[in-house]
């Protein structure tokens, strides 16, 4: 459906009025003229708007032309303004166009209206196309700038050929220079931190030499002292002349580096605070544990003193006595060496360990202990496992304490003891090692507490070897749980990273 051409008309004359319109029409325009005579009467209807064309006379008894161009231009310079006048002469006429008009015609040339007004709305369409997209352009540039003032991030470009150097608005609120200011690279290395200075000119130099991107963190000395942390990113974009130049952006992040000082100091506390708790609950539990030997020594140490007094001491007793106060001395001892054991770090040997070889030696080691409590061991190792990287006395010491463990939850149970060992590789390349039991299994609410230090189910046990091969396996970057054994019993787990290109 063609829509007809709204036409504002200028003209005191209506028979030239009809006569433009019936021209128009007869080229396939379909009009809708309004045809006004003062100039009160055109401003109010430009004021209306909806106009699609402005023609005008350039003669009229209260008004001119040209007064009417010029106020068409201010109010609606997107509309066509053609003249159509008999009065026109040519100097006029360029002076016009000039001025903002989009064509003229002479009455003695109706003619030409056909084609000077397909000409003019193919003007305004391209016009009207422009000034959205310079809208548009316009409308990106703010959303841009804003969306720059909101994450503190500037944009520049450089050229490294001319030395000139781009700034968006923002990059000048960054660096707080003003916007007279001319930017250079001088400019960004004064502002640039006395201590950073040296860094950020060498890597700007090594990146104009190899022509090649460069991101970096710097800080900025502020003219009040303060001091602002920026990041900087850059791309390197050549020519076909060979020239360079950098685009990027910098980027203030002083807020984030608050923010992470501010999450490290917390985290610090926290780990001082966590420490502090777990001191106090070793405390509190060593000396428990550490008294009841003590507090054994003691007495024995009473009884050998009453018999040491007497004329005729029971030697025998007396005996007893004092080997009671070693083997309650050497418990003291071995708490205290576990302890030293779990919260120090100590030497490591590491090297790489062969883990079926330290499960084949701890087998043959307590064979016997296995073989007085009618105890099976069936080992399931896995074939073309990889060596592990570790401490092998460590490494040990946790398959003893799993395999100990085992043979305790098995000793006082009837029916089937058997102890299985198992190794396999998982997808990630960790190495799995399960020590399964038939004993008196493992309640679901001790699953993770038997790992505490000084927590045990057993009557004469002090609850460390559990803690510490945890602690062991951790530091070998490993982990170690347990889960109840669906066949009863438990199974006791831990993984380690296999090391690189050792596969057995």
């Amino acid at each position: 459906m063609n829509f007809p051409l709204r036409i504002l008309y200028l003209e005191d004359d209506p028979k030239d009025a009809d006569l433009v319109q019936a021209m128009l029409e007869a080229g396939g325009f379909a009009c809708d003229v309004m045809r006004v005579e003062t100039r009160v009467d055109f401003c109010a209807s430009l004021e209306q708007g909806g106009f699609d064309l402005i023609l005008a006379d350039y003669t009229l008894p209260s008004f001119d032309g040209i007064s009417a161009l010029k106020i068409a231009v201010e109010k609606h310079s997107e509309v066509p303004f053609i003249f159509v006048s008999g009065t026109l002469d040519e100097e006029i006429a360029i002076e016009a166009l000039k001025i903002g008009a989009s064509d003229y015609v002479f009455k003695t040339r109706l003619s030409r209206i056909l084609p000077a007004v397909q000409r003019a709305q193919r003007e305004g369409q391209d016009r009207a196309e422009r000034n959205r997209t310079q809208e548009a352009l316009r409308r990106s540039e703010a959303y841009l700038a804003e969306a720059q003032r909101i994450s503190h991030t500037g944009s520049f470009g450089w050229s490294v050929s001319t030395g000139e150097l781009f700034w968006s608005e923002e990059t000048f609120r960054i660096f707080q220079y003003d916007r007279m200011t001319t930017p250079t690279v001088e400019i960004v290395l004064q502002r640039t931190h006395p201590e950073d200075a040296a860094f950020v000119g060498k890597t700007i130099e090594r990146a104009t030499r190899d022509r090649e991107d460069f991101d970096l963190d710097h800080r900025l000395l502020m003219p009040d002292g303060s001091v602002k942390h920026v990041h900087v990113v850059a791309h390197a974009i050549s020519d076909a002349s060979g020239n360079i130049e950098f685009v990027g952006t910098v980027m203030d992040v002083t807020e984030r580096k608050r923010d992470e000082d501010r999450l490290r100091q917390a985290q610090t506390d926290l780990a001082h605070a966590n420490r502090v708790t777990t001191m106090g609950e070793l405390t509190a539990s060593l000396a428990h544990e550490v008294n009841q030997p003590i507090a054994a020594t003691v007495t024995n140490a009473n009884t050998c003193l009453r018999w040491l007094t007497r004329d005729h001491p029971d030697v025998e007793e007396a005996r007893a006595a004092a080997m009671r106060i070693v083997k309650d001395a050497m418990r003291a001892g071995d708490i205290i060496n576990r302890i030293r054991l779990l919260f120090t770090k100590g030497t490591q040997q590491w090297e790489l360990i062969d883990v079926e070889e330290v499960i084949r030696g701890m087998i043959v080691l307590l064979r016997d202990e296995a073989i007085q409590y009618k105890i099976s061991f069936r080992p399931e190792l896995a074939a073309g496992i990889p060596k592990i990287m570790g401490d092998r006395v460590q490494l040990q010491q946790v398959m003893l304490n799993l395999i100990m463990n085992s043979i305790e939850a098995m000793k006082d149970v009837d029916g089937k003891r058997e102890l299985i060992i198992k190794t396999r590789l998982t997808e990630n390349s960790q190495l799995l090692v399960s020590v399964s039991d038939t004993g008196v299994g493992l309640p679901e609410q001790q699953a993770d507490q038997i790992f505490n230090a000084f927590f045990t189910t057993k009557r004469q046990g002090i609850g460390m070897g559990l803690s510490i091969s945890r602690s062991i396996v951790e530091m070998h970057g490993g982990r170690l749980w347990a889960e109840k054994n669906a066949g009863g019993g438990a199974i006791f787990l831990f993984s380690l990273p296999a090391a690189c290109d050792t596969v057995l």
